[in-house]
């Protein structure tokens, strides 16, 4: 198990390289100069010139990675072109609004998905399973922004429910905190719940069909626990490593849903940081979501040994 741990912990290093490359690479040969945009549109070319020194990117690109990764090694992920503050807290001071959205949007997913797979594959044929398979198509189907402007203008706008934008900090009471994520986890959670939802009724339809689930039946076991203790069980797997999977929809839709619902988070600071062509910010906050969803994978790889025993590292 801790061979297994250490080997995984190291090979997130050449992913964590290659992403650096990869974005590091982009940003620069993509159009628009940071130095520019921080000037103003009356700055002179001397003026862009003079900030383009400061800021280091007159040097050749090669050197510029090398100063980037050589900061990397000691923990220093740059300071900001725009905001004038290390990326490190930048990154310290916009995580909470992200971790609590994407927090409550898991939890209400699996609570929601996992629940109308197993039915839909209780009842597979039924109205219920048609219906959740319209449901999957529709919640793949409809762009995250589109169906947060809908719920705005129906909770929000129509009934005043809810808040339209913002975010409260838990510290300043639970239930405004609450209140400002109900809607943004909603709209996040459509397209997870449709993804689990689908692979859980898949799983299910599989493990209803041994021959293991037919001898419970035979010893007169109550319907429940056939399909929770049993079916459910051995059907965990699968839906577990597409939770874990789900976590790049979940990354990406932060960053539009945080966009949308003018939440303080790591999405809204991508979308402000890619704005302003700020490209420590941009490089820090991708590399601090890749190594999260490599963490959460081998979170999701080491959950396989208690659903399956049989599994072992």
């Amino acid at each position: 198990m801790y061979k297994f741990i250490a080997r995984r912990l190291l090979s997130t290093i050449p992913v964590l390289v290659i992403v650096a490359v990869l974005v590091f690479l982009l940003l620069r040969l993509t159009p628009g100069d940071p130095a520019a945009i921080l000037a103003g549109d009356a700055a002179s070319r001397d003026q862009i010139a003079q900030i383009r020194i400061s800021l280091g990117l007159d040097k050749p690109i090669i050197v510029q990675f090398g100063i980037w990764v050589s900061h990397i090694l000691r923990g220093d992920l740059g300071e900001s072109f725009y905001f004038k503050i290390k990326v490190t807290d930048l990154i310290a001071q916009r995580l909470e609004p992200t971790l609590a959205l994407a927090s409550f949007t898991l939890v209400i997913a699996v609570l929601v998905s996992v629940p109308l797979g197993v039915i839909a594959a209780w009842r597979f044929g039924g109205w219920f399973d048609r219906a959740l398979m319209g449901f999957s198509v529709l919640g793949f189907s409809i762009p995250v922004f589109v169906l947060a402007y809908i719920l705005i203008w129906i909770v929000s706008l129509k009934l005043g429910w809810l808040p339209v934008q913002g975010y409260k900090r838990i510290g300043d009471g639970f239930w405004p905190f609450l209140r400002h994520l109900i809607l943004p986890s909603i709209t996040l959670s459509v397209i997870y719940i449709a993804l689990i939802a689908r692979v859980t009724r898949a799983s299910m339809i599989e493990a209803l069909g041994e021959d293991y689930i037919r001898t419970a039946r035979a010893k007169g076991l109550p319907e429940s626990r056939v399909l929770i203790a049993h079916a459910l069980a051995n059907a965990a797997v699968p839906i577990v490593t597409v939770i874990g999977i789900g976590v790049a929809l979940l990354i990406g839709g932060v960053v539009v849903t945080e966009s949308v619902y003018a939440i303080p988070g790591l999405g809204r600071l991508t979308v402000d940081a890619v704005l302003a062509r700020d490209f420590p910010t941009i490089q820090g906050v991708i590399l601090f979501f890749s190594f999260v969803y490599v963490v959460v994978n081998l979170l999701i790889d080491l959950s396989y040994v208690i659903f399956d025993p049989r599994i072992r590292y």
